[in-house]
């Protein structure tokens, strides 16, 4: 890219929390897109590798692990006239304290997920309290407590994040290929009486990742595109989904929540050992784990008709990943052997070939299936963003367009993706995209089994869950 467009003048500091993958990727965007003053942004990372890093980009650090008992300090002293942006891109910070410090003092904030602090994924609780649903329950009941005010914009990456703002553009696109002329709606109830009407039954967050480099991995080592201390956590969480009323099936070890949206079941399995049928363009078929995420359980509430239990719509909403066959392979040797002492994030200039497929597969309609999403290649990547592969731009660039909005829509209070204008969101991220796609399937789950050994399947219902989960 040649021509970089200053969207907004950020006023005051600028603290960015966490320099891993996605951090280095981000910053270079700021940088670009936003007038502001370097003398009053810092970096803040308890890893003291990141103090080089900074000290070439001429941006201030401070080697520090924010805790539940220094960080509203430590943030009232980077910010303390009310003025600013937090940009939170770390792991092992809770992002609902960071949310309540921030908009108490005045000050932007923006995550890509909603974080504990250390230790919630590894601890003894119940499973039902590791979910994302319990975390983002937590984060909504504080925006029903407090509403208004400053803006903090929840889980604002590539998925969740980007891939809600995909959701809503493939309704459009299915609306208008099926041949109906229905306005682009303006409040929740809209979308999701128009997801509704036009017969989706479901979304899979269907994504993969084939990115690929000359070394093959070596054990002990668990390799990935994007943080590995993150999926580890997310991947040893329950398994989650959003629950749709055309379910009329339910997995022996699924459970419901008894508080909050209840728009979501979990599994008593780790996400990372779970696998689902989907479909992503370059492979078609092909099978992903259903590892929790955020957008999984907020699409489905989102676009939810009625409350409670037993509403007139709702989705089923899930994570279909396939990632690189690096990441496959940790995988298996972490659940065989335990976690790796090792972590390795493919660089951009060591991998040779393969892109990043995110989209959403729209299915149970009159067109059966519709896949909407992102197909970036490294190498595109390379010519449109420094510092990141394939996979980190799609997060990066969704920061930049969620951090615009936010600029844009000061006193917002505390959004999700889902709530934000998706057409304002994609206009600034698209650029760096790569291809933005739709594709039609007449797949459903039902098909290219071996039918070798007996599988209970609901035949009338392709659909299903049932014939989605792999036994």
């Amino acid at each position: 890219m040649t021509d970089h467009p200053v969207h907004a003048r950020i006023e005051g500091p600028i603290a960015m929390i966490g320099m891993g993958s996605i951090g280095k990727g981000t910053l270079p965007l700021i940088e670009r897109h936003f007038d502001y003053d370097r003398a009053q942004m810092v970096v803040i990372d308890p890893d003291p590798s990141v103090a080089a890093y900074c000290a070439e980009k001429g941006v201030a650090f401070r080697e520090l692990a924010l805790t539940p008992d220094n960080h509203r300090a430590v943030l009232e002293e980077v910010f303390p006239d009310g003025r600013g942006v937090c940009v939170n891109l770390s792991v092992d910070v809770a992002s609902l304290d960071m949310i309540r410090a921030c908009r108490a003092l005045g000050v932007l904030y923006i995550d890509t997920v909603v974080e504990p602090w250390a230790g919630f994924y590894f601890d003894d609780a119940p499973n039902s309290e590791r979910t994302n649903y319990a975390l983002r329950q937590a984060v909504r009941d504080e925006k029903a407590a407090n509403p208004g005010g400053p803006t903090a914009v929840s889980c604002c990456g590539a998925n969740p994040g980007m891939v809600s703002w995909f959701v809503k553009e493939a309704l459009l696109t299915l609306a208008r290929d099926l041949g109906r002329d229905d306005p682009v709606p303006a409040t929740r109830e809209g979308w999701a009486r128009l997801m509704q009407s036009l017969g989706v039954k479901g979304v899979h967050i269907a994504e993969r990742d084939t990115q690929v480099r000359a070394l093959p991995k070596p054990p002990g080592v668990f390799v990935n595109t994007w943080s590995v201390e993150g999926f580890i956590a997310e991947g040893y969480q329950p398994a989650e989904l959003g629950w749709g009323t055309h379910e009329t099936w339910m997995p022996e070890d699924g459970h419901r929540h008894d508080h909050g949206c209840r728009a979501a079941i979990w599994l008593n399995r780790p996400g990372a050992n779970t696998r689902v049928h989907s479909w992503c363009p370059t492979p078609g078929p092909q099978w992903g784990f259903l590892v929790t995420h955020n957008e999984a359980i907020s699409i489905a509430d989102y676009f939810t008709v009625g409350t409670g239990d037993a509403p007139e719509f709702r989705p089923t909403c899930h994570y279909a990943y396939h990632p690189c066959d690096d990441a496959v392979l940790s995988l298996h040797e972490m659940f065989g052997t335990g976690q790796q002492a090792q972590h390795h994030i493919l660089g951009v200039d060591e991998i040779e070939d393969g892109i990043d497929e995110l989209g959403v597969l729209l299915f149970g309609h009159e067109k059966n299936a519709l896949w909407f999403g992102s197909r970036l290649s490294n190498e595109e990547t390379k010519r449109l963003a420094p510092d990141q592969n394939a996979t980190g731009l799609q997060v990066s660039s969704a920061v930049l367009a969620g951090l615009v909005w936010a600029l844009e829509n000061p006193a917002a209070g505390i959004v999700e993706s889902d709530e934000m204008d998706h057409a304002r969101c994609l206009e600034i991220q698209r650029p760096y995209l790569g291809p933005v796609e739709a594709h039609y399937t007449d797949w459903t789950p039902l098909e290219g089994r071996p039918g070798l050994f007996p599988e209970e399947l609901d035949e009338g219902e392709p659909w299903s869950f049932r014939n989605v989960l792999v036994p």
